[in-house]
């Protein structure tokens, strides 16, 4: 049974490049990864000290593992610090306090002495002789430094005090959790003329920004919502604008269900790097049979119809696979082949065989007005509302309108010129069928018991 060691320290310097041998990377759609490298390190026997760099600068510290992959090598973790106070001219100035340094600014001139503050963008230097010299940052061309500060590094780093049964090499298997890290479903849906049929493409879009290039990793991404412990945000590193990168159409994800959650697995290494927006597809394109729908909501004042494209998740209209939550953008081509942009919207994570309803817009021919034409208290406790809604279609063809309508608690249709469909407790729901450049009319009363 191999020997694992889980930690749960903290805290940080400076060790050489260990380059991953092999990496792997999981990333969650909650701003969260789990890292695994093997990696082969060199261990002295008896106690010992050893730098592990070129870790993400959002790491979990907290969440650090680590095994060797040989069982019948011993290595056991006694301290773990994580050092991220990383080089900046900010950081070197701070640890030179009260010792000797060199400035020569734009024009030239060298003020050799000691470094008495640094506030403000001014460095405060005392002179030999006692003559003290303000110097503003901005007009300095370079500063020489004895040495670099001691706790200083370049990359972030786990630092372990160990204990070792052996001298040499072995493999390492080292895995931690990471932040600034996630990933979406984008979808791109391309309606055909009649709007019946729709093609539909979905990638994976990782935004890293975790302070790690992952070079040649095995790429997993979890679909799901999984339960974390909330704790209080640490930032350690400026944030650079992301790059966007879209990967050439190759073999998408290997989907297969994972606990209560869905995993895609990428066939291939792929590099993420930092400050990387990556896009990798998901699936081949696929054709699904969809309806588009009218939909009023009849309310004084309201007079939009909202246009939905609507569709089943399921092989029989040519889909029938999980869809992670993400953004859908809908198309439509002209005539003359350019693509059009109807609308987008976003879907939650969908199953199999459950409806999938995108939102595409408000129709600008189709229109909807509802009046409350009288009202009348019968009693105390009842009283009477008489509504008329009027949906018209200045369309070139007919066009059928689900017109919806919330009607609160305690109520009655007692007289309707159309029949409707109870959808709710509250809410009710008629289809009309327009004619080209016609309308419809409903009328109905309702009368509300208190």
């Amino acid at each position: 049974m191999r020997k694992t060691v889980l930690i749960a320290v903290l805290a940080g310097a400076c060790a050489g490049f260990i380059s991953a041998d092999e990496l792997s990377l999981t990333v969650y759609n909650s701003n969260l990864g789990v890292v695994r490298e093997v990696r082969n390190l060199t261990f002295q026997q008896g106690s010992g000290r050893i730098g592990f760099t070129d870790v993400a600068s959002q790491i979990d510290p907290t969440s650090v593992s680590f095994e060797l992959t040989d069982p019948k090598l011993a290595v056991t973790i006694l301290e773990q610090n994580y050092a991220y106070d990383l080089v900046s001219p900010e950081k070197i100035y701070s640890k030179y306090i009260d010792q000797e340094i060199e400035v020569v600014t734009e024009k030239g001139e060298i003020f050799s002495g000691t470094l008495l503050s640094f506030t403000g963008g001014y460095l405060v230097i005392k002179q030999k002789d006692g003559r003290i010299f303000s110097v503003l940052q901005g007009v300095v061309r370079n500063v020489a430094f004895p040495s670099l500060p001691d706790g200083l590094i370049t990359r972030p780093t786990l630092f372990w005090l160990y204990n070792s049964n052996f001298a040499g090499q072995a493999d390492a298997l080292v895995s931690y959790q990471t932040s600034g890290i996630d990933w979406q479903a984008e979808y791109i849906g391309v309606l055909d003329n009649d709007d019946k049929t729709m093609e539909l493409t979905g990638w994976v879009s990782i935004d890293n920004k975790s302070g790690k290039t992952y070079k040649d990793a095995k790429l997993k991404v979890i679909a799901g919502d999984i339960s974390r412990v909330r704790e209080q945000p640490i930032y350690r590193a400026d944030m650079m604008e992301a790059s966007v990168m879209a990967m050439p159409k190759a073999a998408g994800f290997e989907e297969k269900p994972f606990f209560e959650y869905h995993m895609y697995t990428l066939p291939r290494p792929a590099t993420i790097a930092n400050n990387e927006i990556k896009q990798v597809s998901m699936f081949d394109p696929a054709r699904a049979s969809v309806q588009k729908e009218y939909q009023y909501q009849a309310e004084p004042g309201q007079t939009n119809v909202t246009v939905f494209i609507k569709t089943t998740n399921s092989k029989e209209v040519g889909l029938g696979m999980p869809l992670p939550a993400g953004r859908v953008r809908l198309f439509k081509a002209d005539t003359d082949g350019s693509m059009i942009l109807l609308g987008e919207d976003r879907i939650n994570h969908t199953p199999r065989n459950e409806e999938v309803k995108l939102t595409v817009g408000n129709a600008f021919d189709v229109v909807g007005k509802t009046t409350t034409v009288a009202q009348r208290r019968i009693t105390d406790r009842v009283n009477e509302i008489d509504f008329s809604i009027e949906v018209r279609n200045q369309k070139d063809k007919p066009a059928t309108v689900k017109v919806v309508k919330n009607l609160g608690a305690y109520w009655e249709i007692i007289k309707t010129s159309l029949d409707f469909v109870k959808k709710s407790a509250s809410e009710v729901e008629w289809t009309v069928d327009i004619p080209a450049e016609g309308k419809a009319i409903i009328d109905f009363t309702v009368r509300y018991t208190h």
